[in-house]
């Protein structure tokens, strides 16, 4: 086929306007178009794509009319325009949310460095991006079925790119520095350093800068988060949310997170009540403190543009008066059978941790009020990412070989159902256990025990049901991590 007369790769406007005629149709339509076939043969002979990126070289190759490659330069390079086709799921409540993180491009580790951002590779690969976002409706067996919903040329603005290029700074600096090996997609604002697929940890390659310490392979990329909101906000043109920063040249080279820290521990030692009071904040909410720090970075509500892009998530801790957090700190629950089956480089759980900054703000008892002590910016590093990964495998290989159920009757009556999935004190810093008052639970002779319903059980792979369980990280590690400096230690012999 002739594609210079379909559109003109040399122009942008061609290319756009090419591209949105994607738009409603399906990976299979457009094969049925360009191809010709019955929809069997074309299910027969592309339908095995199963490969990461075959959807998207399969666009290139059928309906753009390129080879896929893997050059630096941009896809349609005359007109300097990059093509990336991505995906988005559609949750429950009817918001769209990215599928994916955007991969642009890999970083090199092997030679030197470039520190000018505008002659970057990374840049070459986002000043103009034709995204085609699809739709990956997984109650589809057959991702050829899968339609595309949207497509649009897209450049990231301007007070975007004063983020993109701190975070692309700070990578550099980590790779100059010779800590390649310690980077986290965590580190950055909107520009992550992901890793590459459930290989990478046995990809490694030796550093050029310092002792050449091996170190995974990664590459620039757009976070999950920061997609979403393109896709919500820049695509779709749903009204964005209110930012911390109003106004761009605010940033400079100082680091986003560097301000966040300037606003919010300027109001240390105030009593919470206090702030409620200053900021109308309803102090019989439960989650109060935390909308307390959003009020404080000049914030209505609990959703700010920048932490949505950044994938920043507020945790409050509240201290005793000796400097102790008494609680665990969770992180989000997870379903038995999934878990089961997932490689940990794919999992839900590593995916939070590689890639989720939790803002931390403080709070402490005194002897007759509770004030606020200080916030911080906090991610896992990849120490001890690998000690939660341990504790994670030892779950999956205890689900994958199956959950013994035992009842205990006590003498009042009551029962307790225990069971032998790792402990607490298994892991130095990671463990699960239900977060719910209502348990239910279903063992293989059909018995049920507890007081809630099936809604409140979570199926394990041999088909019996224990309550849902959530992920946690463990009180005495929050409390180690913490900084000090804001913190009031108090001996209990006071």
């Amino acid at each position: 086929m002739d594609y210079s007369k379909l559109y003109d790769k040399t122009d942008v406007n061609s290319i756009v306007e090419y591209s949105k005629k994607l738009e409603g149709k399906t990976f299979a339509d457009v094969i049925l178009e360009k191809v010709g076939g019955s929809h069997e043969e074309i299910m027969l002979a592309y339908g095995n794509k199963a490969r990461k990126g075959g959807l998207g070289n399969l666009l290139e190759e059928i309906y753009y009319g390129y080879k896929a490659n893997s050059k630096q330069d941009a896809d349609f390079e005359e007109a300097g325009v990059e093509l990336k086709v991505t995906c988005y799921e559609i949750k429950q409540n009817g918001d769209l949310r990215a599928g994916e993180r955007l991969v642009l491009t890999m970083i090199s580790y092997d030679s030197l460095v470039e520190r000018d951002f505008y002659k970057s590779h990374a840049w070459k690969k986002m000043s103009k991006i034709m995204l085609i976002y699809y739709w990956r409706n997984k109650l589809l067996n057959q991702n050829l079925l899968y339609k595309i919903g949207y497509t649009k040329l897209f450049t990231p603005p301007e007070e975007d790119l004063v983020i993109i290029r701190n975070d692309y700074l700070f990578i550099i600096n980590k790779i100059e520095a010779g800590k390649a090996h310690e980077l986290s997609e965590a580190d950055t604002m909107y520009l992550g350093a992901c890793t590459k697929g459930s290989t990478a940890e046995k990809s490694t390659v030796p550093q050029y800068y310092g002792n050449h310490t091996p170190a995974m392979k990664r590459a620039f990329c757009f976070k999950n988060s920061y997609m979403t909101y393109v896709l919500n906000h820049y695509v779709i043109g749903i009204e964005t949310e209110e930012k911390i920063i109003k106004d761009a040249n605010e940033i400079g080279e100082k680091p986003f997170g560097e301000i966040l820290m300037e606003r919010l521990n300027a109001y240390r030692g105030i009593k919470d009540c206090v702030l409620a009071e200053k900021y109308s904040i309803n102090v019989t909410n439960k989650g109060y403190r935390a909308l307390l720090a959003y009020a404080m970075l000049g914030v209505k509500g609990n959703r700010a543009e920048e932490f949505i892009k950044a994938n920043i998530e507020v945790k409050t801790v509240r201290l005793n008066k000796y400097g102790r957090n008494p609680e665990h700190f969770r992180l989000h629950d997870f379903d038995f059978k999934e878990l089961a089956a997932q490689e940990w480089e794919e999992s839900d759980l590593y995916e939070q941790l590689e890639g989720t900054q939790f803002l931390l703000v403080v709070y402490q008892e005194t002897d007759d009020s509770i004030v606020y002590a200080g916030s911080q910016l906090w991610h896992m590093n990849q120490e001890q990412i690998e000690i939660v990964h341990q504790g994670w495998e030892a779950v999956k290989k205890k689900l994958n070989e199956g959950v013994t159920l035992t009842v205990e009757t006590k003498a009042d009556g009551s029962v307790i159902v225990h069971n032998d999935l790792p402990k607490i004190t298994d892991n130095p810093i990671f463990h699960i256990r239900p977060h719910q008052q209502q348990a239910y639970y279903r063992l293989k002779d059909e018995q049920e025990y507890g007081k809630g319903t099936i809604s409140n059980g979570n199926q394990l792979p041999d088909g019996q049901y224990m309550p849902t369980h959530a992920y946690w990280l463990h009180s005495k590690f929050i409390s180690d991590i913490l900084d000090k400096r804001f913190i009031h230690l108090k001996s209990e012999n006071e």
